[in-house]
């Protein structure tokens, strides 16, 4: 990931500059942790690439991208109380060590704190940026429970998984690069062609994550080995499974997911008829779809090949994660 660590390098400066140092510490520590248990902070990169991509400020656009970083990391502590997560990251997670209502505090303040990272543009470019942001965060918590209504809904198509994960995950993505281009002075055209790609790459990105989740190396990934499985989420692989099942294999799936437990039995019958109907090559060839649709909105823009060269690459690097 080479070719990233400039943008990482700066996103990495700028978190230690603007570490918590208030009181208190009960409140601050807990955010100071998770924003340090450095992921791969891939969001803020994408605010910058997409300032760079039109020749903006990366100094600019570096208060935004930590806007993304800390927003993104607020819902990942909401949404691992919801999971009843252990793990984030190969350590635990906040709830865990400090108590749910830590939990719920620290992630408001990063939310607050989020919007506090705009203040520094000027009126007009303020208000477009702050205006997609929340529109984003709305449309992320619809489809966040989207998904937590898929756990008891028995009749959850593909469209409705596939709006769900633009929701939980695509727009995020596709909102960074807008946010850069925009912070650059692209056009509402250039810069809606780069959101489109974020989307994609984004819903191609969480289709992965479903695929990994249950073909995966999880020790690797710091996750529960299966934990939509366990947890009834009705995945990619769940749907297309359904969709290839014969009768006895769809009754048997449907019981498994009316029961949330952590029985063995659950996992090794529910992977057994994955593994049957091949739904993990399905998954890949889906992935590889979603990918192409990006692709082709990132080639629409008038912009020098060697730039978008590092999309593509973010792109291909996203998708070909271990298993």
């Amino acid at each position: 990931m080479e070719f990233l660590n400039q943008y990482q390098d700066k996103v990495a400066e700028a978190i230690e500059r603007h570490r918590f140092t208030q009181t208190p510490k009960e409140l601050y520590e807990p955010m100071n942790y998770i924003i340090s248990n450095a992921g791969k902070r891939l969001r803020p990169m994408m605010v910058l690439m997409g300032c760079d991509l039109f020749g903006g400020d990366l100094e600019k656009a570096l208060k935004p991208s930590l806007a993304i970083e800390f927003f993104h990391n607020f819902t990942l502590i909401h949404d691992d109380i919801m999971d009843e997560a252990p793990l984030r990251r190969n350590k635990p997670t906040i709830h865990t060590l400090h108590g749910i209502n830590v939990g719920i505090l620290s992630g408001d303040a990063l939310l607050i704190k989020a919007y506090q990272f705009f203040e520094d543009l000027e009126p007009e470019l303020f208000k477009k940026c702050v205006t997609l942001f929340s529109e984003t965060g709305a449309v992320l918590c619809e489809g966040q429970q989207m998904d937590v209504n898929f756990e008891t809904d028995e009749s959850v198509s593909y469209d409705d998984y596939l709006k769900m994960i633009t929701y939980k995950t695509g727009v995020l993505s596709a909102a960074s690069f807008k946010i850069g281009a925009l912070i650059a002075g692209a056009s509402e055209q250039e810069a809606e062609a780069l959101y489109n790609f974020g989307k994609h790459i984004g819903i191609a990105f969480q289709i992965m994550d479903d695929y990994l989740d249950v073909f995966g190396d999880m020790e690797r990934f710091g996750k529960r080995q299966a934990g939509d499985i366990y947890e009834n989420k009705k995945t990619v692989l769940y749907l297309t499974a359904m969709e290839l099942a014969t009768d006895e294999e769809r009754k048997e799936l449907a019981y498994w997911y009316s029961k949330k437990t952590d029985n063995v039995d659950k996992i090794h019958g529910v992977l057994k008829i994955f593994r049957r109907t091949k739904v993990d090559e399905r998954v890949l060839r889906l992935i590889q779809k979603h990918n192409e649709i990006g692709q082709s909105y990132l080639q629409s823009l008038d912009a020098p090949e060697e730039k978008k060269r590092a999309f593509i690459e973010l792109a291909n690097y996203l998708l070909r994660r271990e298993s």
